[in-house]
């Protein structure tokens, strides 16, 4: 086996990830903890997030640790902020800047510091097996999820990515909309698992969605209205999670074709916890042709990326 490997760690504001990647660039560990939102809740506010990654980090860096028993740690990677953009700041990001400095400190390693969003982009391309064809072009990119939806042009450079932001919701983020609409209906936070198993019980006509796209951006703050008042209506919950997805669905790919239209026949991938729903996934994928999906332990929040980030920065300097 490979002599060096390379730590990644993310605390994300849904889950605490710590991920290990060997000289070859395979990954070797994938290993999360979400954090615990009380029953009925629809997220966590910036100082619970903290103190939920201060309590998962310490047995999931002993879990990492067990795995690192007689191998070298070459690198630490750690996302330090949400994207690379001017001002981009979370606080649940220290955590993980912390652990990375305190497990450098003792390993006598470098720490190399990324974005969340760079960390998605690239497990979006490891998984998707797309990484040796587009990491040498530019392509287009969807990041959907929770604290996110962003349609971004993406042109990858000495290490990482350079990356342009062409349009996203003006409103709600699509995990948002379906968080909260999901909580209304009595699921569990996060709700998107249940979500989908719903919609795909569903046997009934679904109602044609009314999106709101105006070039780049959507708004998915009517789909919070106009979803819930479908259930208020049918008391259907199959129905009414179907009629989420369909929105959704139309939504991502009527955005997908502006940015081909606008940008040319450019490849798109699409990673981010939302993107891992099947029912989305597979009605994008008819629409559109040539996409590129994360599988999904790697379009959820990991630090896969991160740690694929830190091999590549280590072996170029």
């Amino acid at each position: 086996m490979p002599d060096c490997y390379y730590v990644g760690i993310d605390t994300s504001n849904y889950t605490t990830s710590v991920s290990l990647a060997d000289e070859n660039g395979n990954v070797v560990a994938n290993l999360k903890s979400p954090l615990v939102v009380k029953e009925g809740g629809r997220g966590l506010r910036q100082s619970d997030a903290v103190f939920a990654h201060v309590k998962n980090l310490p047995q999931l860096m002993r879990d990492i640790g067990a795995l690192l028993k007689g191998k070298t740690v070459r690198a630490i990677g750690v996302s330090t902020r949400p994207r690379d953009a001017k001002g981009s700041y979370m606080p649940c990001f220290l955590t993980g800047e912390v652990a990375a400095e305190s497990l450098a400190a003792g390993l006598g390693a470098p720490v190399y510091r990324f974005s969340h969003q760079s960390g998605h982009l690239m497990a979006a391309l490891y998984s998707s097996g797309a990484a040796d064809t587009l990491l040498e072009r530019p392509f287009g990119a969807f990041h959907v999820s929770g604290g996110t939806t962003e349609m971004l042009l993406v042109k990858p450079d000495r290490v990482g990515f350079s990356v342009e932001l062409l349009g996203g919701s003006a409103d709600l983020h699509a995990g948002q909309a379906i968080d909260r609409i999901g909580v209304a209906m009595g699921l569990a936070f996060p709700c998107g698992p249940a979500l989908e198993k719903l919609a795909m019980e569903n046997t009934k006509k679904i109602p044609k969605p009314r999106i709101s796209v105006r070039e780049g951006s959507c708004n998915l703050s009517g789909l919070e209205n106009l979803a819930l008042d479908l259930y208020r209506k049918t008391g259907d919950k199959a129905l009414t999670a179907a009629y989420v997805l369909r929105f959704l669905s139309l939504t991502l790919a009527e955005m997908a074709h502006w940015l081909r239209q606008t940008h040319g026949d450019l490849p798109i991938l699409f990673s981010g916890g939302v993107m891992s729903n099947r029912i989305i996934a597979s009605y994008i994928g008819s629409q559109l042709g040539t996409v590129k999906f994360a599988e999904p332990a790697f379009s959820a929040d990991n630090a896969a990326g991160i740690a694929l980030l830190c091999r590549s920065k280590a072996l170029k300097d």
